[in-house]
């Protein structure tokens, strides 16, 4: 395993496993996806670079009824079918510069034997009982059928043709027996009761371990609270059979009963690890022995947190298994503000986004909106071309393209041999620990905030030393040389501090400086030293090619004309919302750090407002009535969740409120004294 850097010590050197959850079998890998994986792959990159011994695997989740049924569709065996599908997933990952040390398959020989063994140290240890239930069942298929598969008439609310575990209409959970005129999915047959002996996994026995362990920081605290419901409801024992016909592993010794697919899925993790130690030698033990010194990480979804931090840590604890060091929980993908949709062409696959963007866009989108909370990530595309264009393209790529020309052309290729400014590269430099501390805590947003914070700095110095009119002058030579090798060596700092989001231009910025770009070097500047000419290495976001992708991305066309704007009516209150609709807004206490008149508009001032986590740019209508001076300093409340607005001025992030009848009458909304910035409005 390559690492580029060297801890202190051999003390100080972590051994790390990094897991993703795992795709599932049976569908494409979409932009929901990737965050995780992209997320994983950030940490996993830069824990190399700070040279600690880390790897992480990831494996197709490939059984269940789901691929079966599947597959039978394709007219292809459930094995043909993973086997293309993992293919699949695998390619569009390593296009997204996301690089698993292994990423295998759970139909594997070595998931077969752990699940056992798992399965066989449980039942030895007396957590594993029998008994009978009863289910629906196809009579014309001859299968059991999953909640999911049973469709019918809501018990509760009366709504049609929703699924057997609950309704899509008013959120009631049920059983799926408790369905009115129920059918299966599969064939269309009206399912009949039919007895089944299933294998149950003792859960209430690991509730005092489950309740110490989700407090000992290995999960975030408000998932932590949130699964403190289920004590409250008290744990119950949890189904791991499933009867034949089912794609998966026979249980030991019960012909015809099959392990759940949430036995085998978690125990994948450990059956990657296991392939790849075979692969180049390492010991599987040191990293799940009870008693290991190694750290392990899941990154998953909200959606399937229970799993990882109720049923995973209680099979592992009661097969004799290490549990997770920590499990990193993140929330979903919107898009401009909504559920990815197929109709809206906004459900985008990884390989229609790849046909017309750079990977390394999203990579760094994701990177720049990702925390270590579980707040849903909205990729608003007006935002995602307008951030990439000016962070990437506008600030650090400009640096060196605005400074190598000069270098090559004037000065034979040859950085000079001193610094012009020791107080720009100090600050480059001292920012090392705290970006990395970022990096470590998962905060990629607050990582990126500071990087470019940096570059603006760099771009502020060139734009003061102005080489381009230096240059011209014979006695000044000496000075552009330093300030343009300066230019650059901000640049390699930069690039640095975002390789482990976009490997990729760290790789083209290696090329052009002649260097390895490593955590420890950015510490060191090149002096005296030859670089080569400079190539393009980003090109800006035109919305076309954005539009095209979400055309490509429709997979049904909405037949039903769009709803018409309602008609504003002559009542100054206006049409009521629910109350579930009001509580999506976010109310922020907001810090003005800086305020600023708009050129060309007559209305408006700038606002750059401080939430705690993030700042934010806001265009506010209350030019009639401020001074921008009088503003910095205040406090005042902000609408944090509203969709970036892009303005003729640039882009709006959110909205101030104010109130009063217009004019010099207006007032910002200031908070109670004490407030700070980022509190909850409530």
């Amino acid at each position: 395993m390559p690492t580029n850097a060297t801890p202190n010590s051999a003390a100080d050197r972590r051994r790390i496993l990094i897991t993703s959850a795992l795709p599932y079998a049976n569908g494409s890998i979409h932009l929901g996806h990737l965050l995780e994986h992209i997320q994983t792959d950030i940490w996993a990159r830069f824990q190399r670079m700070r040279g600690h011994e880390c790897y992480s695997v990831c494996a197709d989740d490939a059984h269940g009824t789901p691929v079966m049924l599947k597959a039978q569709e394709l007219g292809i065996t459930p094995e043909q079918m993973v086997e293309q599908t993992r293919k699949e997933h695998h390619q569009d990952l390593l296009d997204f510069h996301v690089e698993y040390d292994n990423y295998y398959v759970t139909h594997s020989e070595e998931n077969k034997q752990l699940c056992e063994e798992v399965y066989n140290r449980l039942h030895a240890n007396g957590y594993i009982s029998t008994k009978t239930i009863s289910q629906l069942f196809d009579p014309e298929k001859q299968m059991f059928l999953p909640d999911r598969f049973v469709r019918g008439t809501c018990p509760n609310c009366g709504a049609e043709d929703q699924y057997g575990d609950s309704c899509d209409v008013c959120s009631a959970t049920y059983s799926p027996t408790e369905l009115k005129n129920p059918r299966s999915a599969v064939s269309g047959a009206t399912p009949v009761l039919k007895d089944s002996e299933h294998y149950f996994f003792d859960l209430p026995q690991f509730e005092g371990m489950l309740k110490s362990w989700l407090r000992s920081g290995a999960v975030q605290n408000e998932m932590a609270n949130k699964l403190e419901e289920w004590f409250e409801q008290g744990l119950q024992q949890w189904d791991i059979s499933r009867d034949a016909p089912y794609f998966g592993f026979e249980i030991p010794n019960a012909p015809n009963k099959f392990f759940y697919v949430w036995v085998d899925a978690p125990v994948g993790y450990m059956a990657s690890f296991l392939n790849l130690c075979n692969q180049v030698g390492l010991n599987f033990d040191d990293f799940w022995q009870e008693q290991s010194n190694t750290e392990l990480y899941h990154f998953i979804g909200k959606d399937i947190t229970y799993f990882h931090c109720l049923f995973w840590p209680a099979m592992l604890e009661g097969a004799g298994y290490r549990k997770p060091t920590g499990v990193n929980v993140h929330g979903f993908v919107t898009v401009n503000g909504a559920k990815m949709s197929k109709s809206r062409g906004t459900f985008i696959k990884g390989r229609t986004y790849l046909d017309h963007l750079n990977p390394e866009y999203l990579r760094y989108y994701f990177a720049s909106k990702l925390n270590d909370s579980v707040t849903d990530i909205d990729l608003n595309f007006e935002d995602f071309a307008q951030k990439v264009n000016a962070d990437l393209v506008n600030k650090v790529v400009n640096i060196a393209s605005r400074c190598a020309g000069f270098i090559t052309k004037r000065f034979d290729g040859q950085l000079s041999g001193q610094c012009a400014n020791e107080d720009l590269l100090a600050a480059f430099t001292s920012a090392s620990e705290s970006i990395a501390q970022l990096y470590e805590s998962r905060q990629y947003n607050k990582a990126i905030r500071e990087i470019m914070a940096l570059a603006d700095r760099a771009n502020q110095y060139i734009d003061a030393a102005a080489p381009w009119v230096t240059i011209k002058d014979e006695s000044k030579q000496t000075e552009t040389h330093d300030v343009c090798s300066l230019g650059i060596n901000c640049f390699r700092i930069l690039v640095t501090y975002l390789k482990p989001v976009m490997p990729k231009l760290a790789e083209q910025a290696e090329a052009f400086l002649n260097d390895t770009l490593t955590w420890d070097s950015a510490q060191q500047p090149l002096y005296n030293h030859a670089i080569n000419k400079f190539k393009p290495m980003m090109q800006r976001i035109e919305m076309d090619k954005i539009n095209a992708m979400i055309e490509d991305s429709k997979e049904t066309i909405n037949a039903e004309a769009p709803a018409k704007q309602a008609e504003r009516t002559t009542d100054p209150i206006a049409e009521t919302i629910s109350f579930d609709e009001f509580a999506k807004v976010d109310l922020r206490v907001a810090k003005i750090v800086n305020a600023e008149h708009v050129e060309g508009a007559d209305k408006l001032l700038c606002l750059t407002l401080d939430i705690g986590d993030e700042q934010r740019q806001v265009f506010a209508g209350i030019k009639s009535a401020y001074a921008p001076e009088t503003l910095v300093g205040k406090h005042t409340v902000m609408v944090a969740n509203l969709a970036p607005r892009k303005m003729r001025f640039g882009m709006s992030e959110g909205m101030v409120l104010a109130a009063g009848p217009g004019g010099k009458d207006l007032y910002i909304l200031e908070p109670h004294e004490g407030a700070t910035a980022g509190m909850r409005v409530k």
